[in-house]
This record gives C-alpha cells, structure tokens and sequence, in this order.
C-alpha cells in the first residue's frame, strides 16, 4: 500500500499515434471486460487519438474504465488550426487530458510555461490534466535530474494549490521512454519522493504521481510498491489488453 492511503492507485494508457477503428473496438472491448471481471483495485484509463475520442466514449461508457486525450490546447477556441481545445474534448466527456508529454516537449518544442497553460486550460474544462516531467540521458548523467525536474514543474505549481490538487504527475525519464530501458525501482522512487517533497511544501501532498518509461507486467509490482508511485503511465504495453489488465493487477 502506499504510505498515503487516500491516494487511490491509477493506470492510465496512452496510444500515442496508435490505432484503428477495427482493432480499437476489440482492445476496448477487452479492457473493459477485463476490467470488470477484476474488480477495480485502482482507477484505469485510456488516452486515446483524437480522432477515436468518440469510439472510446461510446464503448468504455457507464463501465469501469474512463478515457481522455494525449494533448490539449492552451487556446480556448479561435484561429489556431489543427488545435483541439478542452471544450471540445469536454464534449466527448474525456476526464483526462495529457499535458507535456517528452514527445510533445522534444518534437513539438512545447515550453515549461505553455504546458502550465495546458494544464489550466484543461482544468477550466473540468478534464484532470497528466502533467509529464522527465530527463533525459545526459540530464540524468549529468546529474542534473533534480533540477531539470524543478524547472519543469516551477509554472504548474505556480498555478497554485488549489490547481494542482487537481492534477495528476506523471515522471516519464525521457531515456526509459519506447527505448525498454527502465528507471529502477530506487531511481524511480527518488524521483518521485522530490516530485512530492514539491507538493508537501504547496500544500497539495495528495496528488497522484504516476511512473512512465517502458513498464511492462514483469517490472510494474517492483515499481508500484515504492511508497511515491501511485501507478503508471503506459505506452506501448496499453495497445495489448492482457498486458495492460496485468499492469493494472499489480
């Protein structure tokens, strides 16, 4: 159990650009079933392309898995073309919304600050932001981690309390992510131990922090059972149901 019982477990998939409108009715169909069958032990969901939002919420609706989007806008609405904004995705009832993702910050050049406004758009909507941090190799080789992370986080936490109660963190080592490296258990923990020694000082020690970086069911239970990491989030392990059932049993 976690040293903070209040803090219910949470695994949540993420597609990334991944799918189809055959093989998603399946996947989905199974995740739920699965789901089901187990009996909750922690919060399950899938973050979906865009352009399945509406599959996902027609096939997961009123069952135990929830759904959401891998990106969100920090505009409202306006001439921002290719741009999707949390009212729109608040249409299709998502309850989360990635924010920051590494392949967004190092393909898309997304900023620290414009994945604050993210996160606060997202919460305008009603949609609980993931909001994901991470080094990469030669940070962490570097021994920069620490302050990489800090910088991360400065404009999120700068939202406030009363915001970022409202969040989730997800760690994501950049060098663990699609690459089957791994962060160890004890590293992960470090990590995320700072991560909340940063929420404690704001008043928000609550908030769920999830790890990310190649987890598979062989190495979730390790990482789960450090007393910071409140579940996963999960990439490539998501697009199989079984797998991802077993992450989430663990």
């Amino acid at each position: 159990m976690n040293a903070d019982d209040t803090r219910r477990r949470l695994v949540l998939g993420n597609w990334k650009m991944n799918g189809s409108l055959a093989a998603n009715g399946g996947l989905l169909a199974d995740v739920r079933g699965g789901a089901a069958q187990a009996g909750a032990q922690c919060d399950i969901g899938v973050c979906v392309p865009f352009p399945y939002l509406a599959q996902a919420a027609a096939l997961l609706d009123g069952g135990p898995v929830t759904w959401g989007a891998q990106d969100v806008s920090a505009q409202a609405q306006g001439a921002y073309t290719g741009e999707v904004a949390a009212g729109m995705l608040a249409d299709f009832r998502c309850a989360w919304a990635l924010a920051g993702h590494s392949e967004r910050r190092t393909l898309h050049g997304e900023t620290d600050e414009l994945v604050a406004a993210k996160a606060r758009a997202a919460l305008a909507a009603g949609i609980t932001p993931v909001v994901c941090v991470g080094e990469t190799l030669q940070e962490r080789e570097s021994g920069a981690t620490p302050a990489v992370i800090e910088r991360q986080l400065a404009p999120v936490l700068a939202l406030g309390r009363d915001a970022v109660a409202r969040m989730v963190l997800a760690y994501e080592p950049v060098w663990a992510i699609g690459t089957g490296l791994t962060a160890t258990p004890e590293q992960a923990q470090e990590v995320h131990a700072g991560i909340r020694k940063a929420l404690a000082r704001l008043g928000a020690p609550g908030v769920r922090v999830l790890y990310g970086g190649s987890v598979k069911a062989a190495n979730a239970a390790s990482l789960f059972a450090m007393p910071d990491i409140d579940g996963g989030l999960i990439g490539g392990a998501s697009l199989a149901a079984d797998e991802f059932l077993r992450i989430a049993a663990a």
